[in-house]
């Protein structure tokens, strides 16, 4: 039986851009009356869409025009991208993580715009692990928490979701990846405060990854992980 697919989220999970992706949004929605404070982002809203934290805010604080919404959101955008590829940092354990499990099939599966996951992997030194297999809910047209972005992916892969392993750090990720009935780590680098869902398996560290991977893959597909090979 073949390895089991990888579904690797990006954001807080491949790469520790959330502290700048929150910072970027307090500066913009701050821009347009929304108020919002960085640890606003890292702990309601995290791994959401900007969208429905944009919608979200306007419920309680009211409505701002579209046009000044749309001119802010491509300024927020610019700017952290410019910050991404100047400042990102890959998450500890995570290339470490990749390069055990380079054997698996593997994706990224990412709320956020194409081009920046391209941004981020390219910024990190990850973007060869994966190629081209990125998958946005941008392009797909659907995003965490629901389930089809995950399903979307996996059909392109041409795997089942019953064949698939999501790894996510945001509950929004973990949930959706449940939904869609497949096996899901949960990277939880916030024990203390955020509790892992039922049904997924917590790690508090990309360390950690390959062993559990490993691990599940014997004991659900009955496969023996192959040995990672450190010849180039």
């Amino acid at each position: 039986m073949p390895l089991p697919l990888l579904l690797f989220d990006c954001d807080g999970t491949l790469v520790d851009s959330e502290p700048l992706l929150a910072e970027e949004m307090a500066i913009g929605l701050n821009s347009v009356g929304l108020p919002f404070a960085s640890t606003d982002y890292l702990g309601e809203f995290r791994g959401a869409r900007f969208r429905r934290i944009v919608a979200e805010l306007q419920q309680r604080y009211g409505d701002v025009d579209t046009d000044q919404l749309a001119s802010m959101e491509h300024s927020m955008r610019a700017s952290l991208a410019n910050r991404l590829a100047n400042e990102l940092q890959a998450i500890p354990g995570a290339r470490e993580s990749l390069e055990v499990l380079s054997n698996y099939p593997s994706a990224v599966v990412s709320n956020g715009p194409e081009s920046k996951i391209h941004t981020a992997l390219h910024a990190t030194g990850l973007a060869d692990y994966f190629g081209q297999r990125l998958f946005s809910g941008y392009t797909a047209n659907c995003w965490k928490p629901e389930p089809c972005l995950h399903l979307h992916a996996a059909s392109i892969m041409g795997f089942a979701a019953s064949e698939c392993i999501a790894i996510d750090d945001a509950l929004v990720g973990v949930r959706a990846a449940l939904q869609a009935g497949m096996t899901v780590i949960h990277l939880n680098r916030y024990p203390d405060a955020e509790t892992t869902p039922e049904g997924a398996i917590m790690i508090s560290n990309m360390y950690q990854l390959p062993a559990v991977v490993e691990r599940i893959t014997h004991q659900k597909w009955q496969v023996l992980a192959p040995q990672h090979s450190t010849e180039k």
